[in-house]
């Protein structure tokens, strides 16, 4: 039996990884579950994976725990995600929300654990850490990004060809043949319809703006050692080719298959083996043509952002996603416009320019001064309108 952590358990990922464990009964324990406030949700999947641990990191009163619920331990706030990190199982699956990830991504490593990554700003903001300590402990970071996986499963087949170029895909979002001045103005429920893939509110406006894509470019530097320059993005819309690698000997590796979380979820729980997951197979006969075309940093400048980000290095990265999850909240509430997304965090990243980001302090306080800096520009640009 492979033991199973799931920081996260209530969102997307975490409700599909279970799905994978009710699957396979004979092949996976549930060690600990945890959630942000879902207690209901949470509740209901600890009655049916009978974990030794749960916890919910907004607080509430242990009385509400339901009796029948005795048998597992609970924990509060973030101390519920540290245990949950640590507690001694096979592997973890972090797949909480924004920058808290990356504190038990730590965690999970320096208790030698096997970690399954779902969060991006893990590496957006902390990489060099991360990617340090999992060399140390000699346990890689699997992840669970569907381009990432999709990479990740193109270089098994690599051998002695050089890897030269990775090739991320991206569908475009709702607004890929919007007139930008129609984009602009976007309402939130336009930039929730997503046309291909089922996600949270926060990751789906990402999609939108293509931060999600500038994050990824982030994310991939680290995860696979490949400077940003060698990192391409292809606008996809079908979403059939999760990702590709380019090879030295002139071979592109491409990963295919319906747009299904439970796939690169899969593939990271039963690494290097493979998974039953219930997603329908591909079927070439059906998908019609394959398109592909250049991203525009005109269009979606989040992506000239990340690279610059990148190139600059320190601290850069961690501002710039702190500044998009102030930006990203505030459209989500009807405080700024579409386009004023990419606006808040550009003059975030003018205004508080480069440091140092050489622990997790160093991290935590660029996080702090981005969100707060990105909020007075928010309420700046409102007094104005």
């Amino acid at each position: 039996m492979t033991r199973i952590s799931i920081l996260g358990s209530t969102g997307s990922i975490g409700t599909q990884a279970l799905d994978l464990v009710s699957r396979h009964p004979d092949r996976y324990q549930v060690t600990a579950l945890t959630a942000y406030a879902q207690a209901d949700r949470l509740f209901e999947q600890v009655r049916r994976f009978r974990p030794q641990m749960a916890g919910l990191v907004k607080p509430i009163d242990p009385a509400d725990i339901p009796q029948d619920l005795s048998f597992c331990h609970f924990e509060m706030g973030e101390k519920a995600l540290h245990t949950a990190a640590t507690l001694e199982t096979d592997q973890v699956l972090v797949s909480i929300v924004g920058i808290a990830g990356l504190k038990s991504v730590m965690d999970a490593l320096d208790a030698g654990q096997q970690v399954l990554l779902a969060n991006k700003e893990a590496l957006v903001t902390g990489g060099h850490l991360v990617m340090d300590k999992a060399k140390a402990i000699g346990k890689p970071i699997l992840p669970v990004d569907s381009e990432h996986s999709a990479i990740f499963q193109c270089l098994q087949a690599a051998g002695p060809n050089r890897p030269v170029r990775l090739l991320l895909t991206a569908s475009g979002g709702p607004f890929r043949n919007w007139p930008l001045e129609k984009m602009e103005k976007a309402t939130c429920q336009e930039a929730l319809q997503h046309p291909n893939w089922s996600m949270g509110a926060k990751i789906t406006i990402d999609s939108a703006s293509m931060f999600n894509k500038a994050l990824e470019i982030m994310e991939a530097r680290w995860l696979f050692d490949m400077t940003e320059d060698r990192i391409r993005v292809l606008i996809h819309p079908q979403s059939v080719v999760h990702s590709a690698v380019e090879f030295e000997d002139g071979a592109v590796i491409a990963q295919m298959g319906v747009p299904d979380m439970r796939v690169p979820i899969g593939y990271a729980m039963s690494f290097p083996g493979r998974l039953e997951s219930g997603a329908r197979p591909l079927d070439l006969f059906s998908t019609g043509p394959l398109t592909f075309e250049e991203s525009d940093p005109v269009r979606f400048p989040a992506l000239r952002l990340g690279r610059e980000c990148l190139r600059a290095g320190g601290n850069a990265c961690t501002i710039l996603n702190g500044a998009n999850e102030a930006a990203n909240e505030a459209f989500r509430e009807n405080r700024i416009p579409f386009g004023g997304i990419t606006r808040t965090v550009e003059e975030t990243l003018q205004r508080l320019g480069t440091g140092p980001a050489d622990t997790l302090e160093d991290i935590f306080e660029a996080d702090r001064q981005a969100r707060l800096c990105a909020s007075d520009i928010i309420a700046e640009a409102k007094k104005k309108s």
